[in-house]
């Protein structure tokens, strides 16, 4: 023969020698094995040391970046420390942040590009009820997964979604009862344009309705509005004994100093607030609204090793004058709940990660936090804070120990939350807020 012949499908080659010939065939054989089986050496090698990239979706300008801005911290933070332990599945964690700009189709869109184009295994991100809504099929067209790290109203499960922050019977609920045994038995009620406040009003008032109380008034600011004087003239002019405030972003600036020139003060009329923590203060004139309280599971004041770490290992990232507050905190404890499911799963698969987060649970600065298998809502423990001049809370009430978490809360039957729901998402022309409400660009 006339050289080295190569059978790749035959039985035998007659070569003396490896030849370099040969030694092509050889390599071209196990190419072909490998490519036969469905990766190449090269995709094997690559996909080991790959990064796993992961969407970090939240408002970094516009009215709600007040308060998201933080959360993206706390988030990069828990990838920085799951990374300096060495990654997941030995593959380091690289974020990629977006960001929603406080309007909702924007939101829609950067969710589709990470997923579809950057194609992370998961996002965590939003804050509003609005963004989340807006989200929530893209998510679970593409068979993804948003971890969502807000406080909210409830009425709501995917398979899709894991809410690390409260659901109604975690923050809402139990925040009116104390108010009404601790502060007074006639509310107001005020808050954004959006679906949030509008159906955390409606939670409220069928509980202010068992309870015996009286709703003397309920008003709505747009997103991003600042100018809340007439509210603040409804208010006095209704002369309730207690605020039930669910406004969000910095129109919580204006609503407060619309108060203050009212002459309402917390010794007055006191507010209790479901979206004002650490963060915000910052961005308010903290000792004008010392007195005040608010519902969170988290606050910075708590005293626990897992907490004085959290807060330490915060301000020596991000500046030490910098403040943790409850969304970042949950935002933090998702971060570190994924990263154990995929380790326990062994994978970033979608469908794995989540049967593992079933049997996860974590020593959280909160405190001990699990995430519920039936509803991927989390079990958590209730506080109320009140403010205090320096922008930090005393706490004045606690569940002491882990909630289950009721999505649909029992004052109405579900049938009736799903109409009202409906009702006022048709009234919007199927968005998910007043169409001349919504957050500008």
């Amino acid at each position: 023969m006339n050289g080295p012949r190569c059978f790749l499908g035959g039985p035998t080659h007659q070569v003396n020698t490896f030849s370099t010939p040969t030694r092509m065939c050889l390599g071209l054989a196990l190419a072909a094995a490998l490519v036969i089986g469905g990766y190449t050496a090269w995709d094997v090698w690559t996909e080991k040391n790959r990064p796993v990239k992961v969407g970090v979706l939240h408002s970094l300008t516009g009215t709600m970046a007040i308060s998201e801005t933080a959360v993206r911290d706390a988030t990069l933070l828990a990838i920085e420390e799951i990374n300096a332990a060495g990654g997941v599945l030995g593959r380091r964690i690289e974020p990629v942040v977006a960001d929603g700009r406080s309007n909702w189709p924007v939101f829609a869109r950067e969710a589709e590009r990470l997923i579809a184009s950057e194609r992370v295994a998961v996002v965590f991100g939003c804050w509003t009820s609005a963004s989340r809504k807006i989200v929530k099929p893209v998510f679970e067209r593409h068979n993804s997964l948003l971890f969502y790290p807000v406080q909210y109203e409830g009425l709501e499960q995917s398979p899709n979604i894991v809410y690390t922050g409260a659901a109604p019977n975690q923050q809402i609920i139990p925040a009116v009862k104390w108010s009404f045994d601790h502060l007074g038995k006639r509310f107001f009620l005020v808050g954004s344009d959006y679906v949030f406040p509008r159906m955390a009003n409606a939670i409220i008032k069928a509980q202010v309705a068992a309870l015996g109380g009286t709703i003397v008034g309920e008003e709505y600011l747009a997103l991003g509005s600042l100018s809340a004087e007439k509210i603040a003239a409804k208010i006095v002019q209704a002369q309730p004994e207690v605020i039930l405030n669910t406004i969000n972003g910095d129109s919580n600036t204006a609503f407060f100093d619309a108060l203050r020139e009212a002459g309402v003060s917390p010794e007055r009329i006191p507010t209790v607030s479901f979206s004002i923590a650490e963060t915000e203060l910052l961005h308010m004139n903290a000792g004008a609204v010392a007195g005040n309280y608010a519902a969170w599971n988290y606050f910075q004041s708590l005293d626990s090793p897992e907490n004085h770490r959290f807060v330490a290992a915060f301000r020596a990232r991000f500046g030490a004058n910098r403040v943790t507050g409850d969304p970042m905190e949950a935002a933090y404890v998702g971060v570190h709940l994924w990263a154990r499911a995929v380790v326990a799963a062994g994978t970033t698969e979608v469908f794995a990660v989540r049967k593992a987060l079933q049997s996860q649970s974590f020593s959280a600065p909160e405190g001990i936090v699990s995430i519920d298998p039936n509803t991927q809502h989390t079990w958590k423990t209730v506080r109320v804070g009140k403010i205090r001049p320096d922008g930090q809370f005393d706490i004045v009430w606690s569940s002491e120990k882990p909630i289950r978490p009721q999505p649909y809360p029992m004052l109405r039957p579900l049938a009736e939350w799903t109409a009202i729901l409906q009702q006022l998402q048709d009234g919007w022309g199927g968005a998910w807020a007043r169409p001349d409400a919504e957050a500008a660009p």
